[in-house]
């Protein structure tokens, strides 16, 4: 009988890319020549075993994997939103550069979009995912390994190798392990990770559409914060007036001490409020800074809050587009989905692993010989590796697989509850802003009409201090009002936008 080492395995030599040893000799070879039609048919026979072993794979390849295949849980959706008014093309369909026409407020988005850190790690996220997309695509491929061996300088003899007679100094061998996917592991496998990689660009639209609304709403605050620290300035200067005014009438004997201590004390708490406001303009500048991917610096406005423009009519849209446009949703789904993958993934580990394995080399006492005919020699075969002690533990494996999908799976449905509730919150608060600043404006025109006739009755000495007073005070805190709804309206514009997913052309 031949020396292991002679042996040759046609499976192992054809994967390598080797050309094939005499595949007339085999284990049960005899001595003796055989005749040249028994050669043939032992030709054909193992060229046949060969065709039948390549197939194998693309054969399991088509067959069923194990565990459940992923279907979008049904939701029950209504045909419209509760406080939709409006009927037509939602007005997410539109870019943000449409909605948002401020064009300092643009360069603001534009300068987010290409220097906020959380959007590169974002970004970043995505290209290790594709790169474990590509690692676990490769499981389906062979893994085959090179090893060499040579004397180091100085040894004496070479090595013993099983199966070889005489020890062998030179040697190299290549080694083929290629798991062959019967239930379906790494089928599985793959739909995590492509899954995993989905959401995870789900998440970068998020964090963009955040980040679109989050710089929106910022500068929106600067402009309030600007009008408002205009007209507490104004109110500062204005006590200052009155304090000036009631020194002089106390001095000569018209007003008591009382008066001048009021007028006193409201113009220290317009002076707060104008500290205030100071701080907070500064702040808001700092916060939006980060936005931009930038240390904290002044903030350039283009339009005043009352110049902003937004569309006259805000239409949401379908519930059920909803669904197929929201990142937050379709980044559950896909984690839903991942989740379900694995599932497959930790019931097929349950079962036993068949692989094809196999290791091709040559070996020669003498380097100038490795590579001549007679140093080669090859072996393969078929491997199959099953849990055992383990096999209890598998089986909890499984469980926690369906357990955390059942997690992912209500907080999908909770993500779209959540969803439709922002929409219903931006959608009333848009339908009740516009009331709401109709009255606070005829508010502050009744109160500057109340202030001038005041002014003019305490001058003429008709009235008293209060009347004035009051009359201010009611102005101004009418007037802060007045602008903080203006700003609510055009962030209660970019909320719906956000909720509804704007900024995304379905389809």
């Amino acid at each position: 009988m031949m020396p292991y080492s002679r042996l040759p395995h046609p499976v192992v030599a054809l994967v390598n890319g080797v050309k094939s040893v005499d595949t007339a000799t085999t284990l049960s070879a005899i001595p003796g020549e055989l005749s040249s039609a028994a050669l043939s048919s032992r030709k054909k026979g193992y060229y046949r075993r060969i065709r039948i072993l390549l197939l194998l794979p693309s054969i399991l390849l088509t067959s069923c994997a194990m565990g459940p295949d992923y279907f979008r849980p049904p939701i029950d959706t209504a045909e419209k939103f509760r406080m939709a008014q409006t009927e037509g093309q939602s007005i997410a369909n539109l870019p943000w550069w449409e909605l948002l026409q401020d064009e300092e407020l643009q360069r603001l988005i534009n300068q987010a979009l290409l220097e906020n850190k959380d959007l590169k790690q974002a970004v970043a996220s995505i290209e290790e995912l594709q790169a474990r997309l590509s690692i676990a695509r490769m499981d389906f491929l062979p893994k085959m390994d090179i090893n060499a061996n040579a004397p180091a300088m100085g040894t004496l003899g070479g090595f013993l190798r099983p199966g070889f007679p005489t020890p062998y100094s030179y040697f190299g061998q290549t080694t083929l392990n290629w798991e062959l996917d019967i239930w379906g592991r790494l089928r599985r496998s793959n739909e995590a990770a492509r899954a995993d990689l989905m959401a995870r660009e789900e998440n970068r639209r998020a964090i963009v559409l955040t980040l679109v609304s989050s710089v929106a709403q910022s500068y929106f605050d600067l402009l309030q914060f600007d009008m408002q620290l205009d007209i507490a300035r104004r109110a500062l200067a204005s006590w200052e007036e009155s304090v000036a005014i009631s020194r002089a009438q106390l001095r000569g004997g018209l007003i008591s001490r009382l008066d001048l201590d009021q007028f006193e004390a409201e113009r220290a708490n317009a002076a707060t409020r104008v500290a205030e406001l100071e701080r907070q303009m500064v702040q808001k500048e700092n916060e939006l800074s980060v936005l931009l991917g930038k240390n904290p610096v002044p903030i350039v406005r283009g339009h005043s809050l009352t110049e902003q423009l937004m569309p006259p009519e805000v239409p949401a849209g379908l519930p059920s587009e909803l669904l197929q446009r929201r990142p937050d949703i379709l980044q559950a789904e896909q984690t839903l989905a991942a989740a379900t993958a694995r599932i497959g993934m930790a019931k097929a580990a349950r079962f036993p692993k068949l692989t094809i394995t196999g290791f091709l080399g040559v070996a020669s006492p003498a380097l100038s010989r490795l590579l001549l005919s007679g140093s080669e020699f090859g072996v393969g075969g078929l491997g199959l590796a099953g849990p055992l002690l383990n096999a209890q533990s598998l089986g909890f494996d499984q469980r926690a697989a369906e357990a955390q999908a059942r997690q992912v799976l209500a907080e999908y449905e909770q993500t779209i509850l959540v969803a439709f509730k922002e929409v219903e919150d931006a959608l009333v608060a848009i339908r009740t802003v516009n009331d709401q600043r109709k009255a606070q404006q005829e508010q502050v025109e009744a109160l500057r009409s109340a202030l001038h006739v005041a002014d003019l009755r305490y001058k003429g000495g008709i009235t008293s201090y209060v009347d004035v007073l009051l009359a201010k005070r009611n102005l101004f805190d009418a007037e802060f009002a007045l602008t903080a709804t203006r700003r609510f309206h055009l962030v209660s514009v970019v909320q719906l936008y956000k909720a509804l997913g704007g900024g995304w052309m379905p389809g």
